[in-house]
């Protein structure tokens, strides 16, 4: 069957691109400045990258994304939430799009996706609590899991 919609652009091939968009991500996730953990997102609407984020700090604080104990500290963003912020401040639209992100979405990211019309999330690593993945399949968000 031929998927047509802006969410599956390259129609046969869109599993192959998926895993390029996802390793695309992997490697965007290195501008963190996180040391626990490296997360990057790209969001992907028809075949144009409208958005990139990694997690790390708001803009104008320091680039250090963990305590003197190694805890994450509570203002760091996820990097979901920072591409979705991008395209708010954009003339883009994420609405239909695809969002392709190292670590599976928490639960804040996730109220965020639905909100922002996001209609697929592809991503690599499962984040340890599943309530995110909970909630985008309760709103009937596509979820593909590949490893990389």
């Amino acid at each position: 069957m031929e998927k047509t919609s802006k969410s599956y652009p390259y129609k046969e091939k869109q599993a192959q691109f998926d895993r390029r968009y996802l390793e695309m991500a992997q490697i965007w996730s290195q501008n963190s400045y996180c040391k626990r953990r490296k997360v990057g997102a790209l969001i992907v609407l028809g075949k144009m990258i409208i958005s990139d984020g990694y997690n790390g700090t708001p803009e104008g604080f320091e680039n250090v994304c963990e305590d003197e104990n190694g805890k994450t500290k509570d203002y760091v963003l996820h990097a979901e939430a920072n591409a979705i912020t991008k395209v708010a401040k954009s003339n883009n639209s994420s609405n239909g799009a695809t969002l392709y992100v190292t670590t599976s979405p928490c639960i804040e990211c996730s109220k965020l996706i639905i909100q922002a019309g996001i209609k697929r999330v592809v991503f690599s690593e499962k984040y340890r609590k599943h309530e995110g993945l909970k909630i985008l399949e309760r709103a009937k968000i596509e979820l593909v899991h590949i490893n990389i």
